[in-house]
Formats: structure tokens, sequence, C-alpha cells
């Protein structure tokens, strides 16, 4: 048995397409496109939008590319391009508003019912305030910690975990709700 070195493979592949060989940034594209996506839909609505903004990312990253250090996952770098691009497309077509609210609660939601499918979920996060929204994703989905964004977003880190704790009550709200729908008590 043969074994490949994939971690080997895929620097070869950067390295091509930091010199501009476009059938290795095409195969780049091809891989990482389809989880690009979406991860871009978890913070747009529209999936025109999203894909336009997908693609806008992806040029940032074909000329950036030479500033990857290969320290950490490529991909990882890759979605971090595209989060930090959802952001920016957001402020500009949205004007997002925070409101500063310091009077938060931390609270589980680690409990959602696997009855619902993923579509609904992601109509449920989709309904969220936009502010609500990109701080649920950014905690929630993408991992990161309020410091951090408080700082990607501009805000303190109390609006950050205010907003996360409003987004995460309406969403059980919705779900509440939802729920009692599916169940023919409504």
């Amino acid at each position: 048995m043969k074994v490949i070195n994939l971690h080997q493979q895929e620097n070869e592949l950067i390295q091509l397409a930091v010199e501009n060989n476009r059938q290795a940034q095409q195969k780049i594209y091809t891989q990482f496109s389809p989880k690009m996506l979406s991860v871009c839909r978890q913070y747009i609505k529209d999936i025109h939008q999203a894909e336009d903004v997908m693609i806008t990312a992806f040029m940032k990253v074909f000329v950036n590319l030479k500033n990857f250090q290969h320290k950490g996952s490529f991909e990882g770098w890759i979605r971090r391009i595209m989060v930090n691009e959802c952001i920016s497309f957001i402020r500009v077509d949205k004007k997002v508003k925070y409101v500063e609210d310091e009077n938060y609660f931390e609270e589980s939601f680690n409990n959602i019912d696997s009855q619902f499918s993923v579509d609904e979920i992601q109509f449920l996060i989709d309904s969220l305030p936009d502010g609500y929204k990109m701080v649920f994703n950014l905690y929630v989905i993408e991992g990161y910690k309020h410091h951090e964004i408080a700082a990607m977003l501009g805000i303190s880190e109390g609006t950050s975990k205010s907003q996360l704790s409003h987004a995460r009550k309406m969403l059980q709200g919705q779900l509440s709700n939802l729920k009692k729908y599916d169940n023919g008590t409504e």
C-alpha cells in the first residue's frame, strides 16, 4: 500500500496557484467553493448575493495566497477570508446597528430538537436581525470568542454577549412556536 502525502500535495497546489497557474487555482476553487458558499450563506440570506460575496472573497484568496504561512489549516484560512468578506458586505449593504445592552445572561442552547431540518433552522437564523445573526454565526458556528467578535465588528465585548443572548432567546422562542405548530397545538 502506497501512502500519499496529502499535505505535500496541498502545498504544491498552493505554490502553483501563487504562481498564477490557472489549473491549480481552479482546483482550489472547485475543492473549497461548496463549503465556502455554505459559510457565506450563513451570513447572507440571498443565495445570489452569497455567491457574489464568495467569488469576491476567492479573488482575495488568490491575491493574498502568497501570504498564507502554512500554519494551521488552509481551509480555515480561506474560511476566515470568507467570513471577513461577508461582514464587509453586510456592513456596506445593510448598515447594521448594534444595541448596547450590558444586561445579558448566558444560557445553554445545546438542546435543539433533531426533529427540525437544516433548512428550517437556517430559515430561523435568517429571520434574526442582522446584528444578532452576525454575532450568533461568529460565536456558535465559527467559534470566535466575544473579544474577537468585538474587535471584528467594532463593538464592545458586552454588546457581543448581549447580541448572542438576544439571538438565542429569539431562536428558542421561534423553535418553541415551530414545535407547537408541528405538534398541531396551534
